[in-house]
């Protein structure tokens, strides 16, 4: 596979894991009234997924980026 598709690929589908669990976090959250909608919680919630996305996302992108072309 062509290294920039399969670098496309990997980030899009970090992206997809940390808006499907962040969002998923917001919404017990919210429905256990944690937090309201656009809260600083709200906001918080989001960015520390999206930080531990990112770290979880740079370290093991190294099993996957690294291939072998075959």
């Amino acid at each position: 596979m062509n290294p920039v598709v399969r670098g496309v690929l990997y980030v899009s589908v970090w992206v997809v894991l940390w808006g499907t669990v962040a969002s998923l976090i917001d919404w017990v959250l919210l429905t256990g009234e944690v937090y309201g909608t656009g809260s600083l919680g709200q906001a918080f919630t989001f960015i520390a997924y999206g930080a531990a996305s990112a770290v979880l996302a740079v370290r093991l992108s190294g099993r996957f980026l690294n291939q072998d072309q075959e």
